[in-house]
């Protein structure tokens, strides 16, 4: 029964595991549809019971579905500090907190909070969608990739935000360098939000130079991404490493790459 159950919540290669995940996916678009109505206020008036009712539906769901998964592993504590494990448990903590919180004032504030906190549901989406942690693990893998272009705009942003600082000084709004580096910021993501701007002509034809600099660099993580997809479509393995929760495998491993826990299950 065991190894049945573990099939059917960590693997997405058979029907049963495919009929789990989609159920749960339904279960969290659920949720997540009720607390979005609910923070409308004629909604909230005249439907709240109900939404208490299937909020707590999903609740139980997903606490059964969480102690399920630690049960099923063989060492716990790998999946309840894991990514997921902590999306998991966290998804469950506002529902089961407001139970312990009074009314009146602050705590009234307090449950409000955990209430809508329940959004962050839709971190789990990812979980039970390949597609989801194709695109997670190809994040994953290409983290220092980004690490890397990170600092770089970053040290770009900062070059330049000092440079328009001294251009536009503080008669143009650029008082100080953090000023300017958030222009630059704002710049260089072509959000333009438009609160503060170069008047010389200096720092318009430098400005221009910049925005044109941004949509460069808007393509460069995108290819990173991308890359790392196509790399992960070509995984179609869905084993679980019962041990370590790794699942990133080729499609004709038997044991696990990081681990060696065998993972055609006895």
């Amino acid at each position: 029964m065991k190894k049945r159950l573990y099939e059917i919540i960590f693997e997405a290669d058979t029907p049963a595991g495919k009929y789990f995940d989609l159920a749960l996916l339904a279960a969290i678009l659920i949720s997540i549809l009720v607390v979005i109505l609910d923070s409308v206020a004629h909604i909230h008036q005249r439907f709240s019971q109900y939404f208490l009712v299937i909020e707590w539906t999903v609740t139980v769901v997903f606490t059964l579905e969480y102690l399920a998964r630690i049960w099923l592993v063989k060492k716990p504590w790998s999946y309840i500090f894991s990514f997921y494990g902590l999306i998991d448990l966290f998804s469950l903590l506002p529902t089961f907190l407001g139970l312990f919180i009074g009314g009146g004032g602050a705590s009234l504030m307090v449950i409000r909070m955990l209430r809508f906190l329940r959004i962050f549901r839709v971190l789990k989406l990812s979980h039970y969608s390949r597609a989801g942690r194709i695109i997670i693990t190809a994040i994953g893998n290409s983290k220092e990739k980004l690490f890397v272009f990170i600092l770089f705009v970053v040290s770009l942003a900062t070059i330049i935000g000092t440079m328009m600082y001294l251009i536009e000084g503080e008669e143009s709004g650029f008082n100080d360098i953090p000023t300017g580096i958030y222009w630059a910021i704002v710049t260089l993501t072509t959000v333009g939000y438009g609160d503060i701007s170069p008047m010389t002509a200096v720092g318009q034809f430098f400005s221009s130079v910049v925005m044109l600099l941004g949509y460069a660099i808007i393509a460069v993580p995108t290819g990173i991404v991308t890359a790392g997809i196509l790399k992960e479509k070509h995984r179609q393995n869905t084993q679980v490493c019962q041990k370590c929760l790794l699942d990133q495998h080729e499609d004709d491993a038997n044991y696990c790459k990081r681990c060696g826990e065998n993972l055609i299950m006895n």
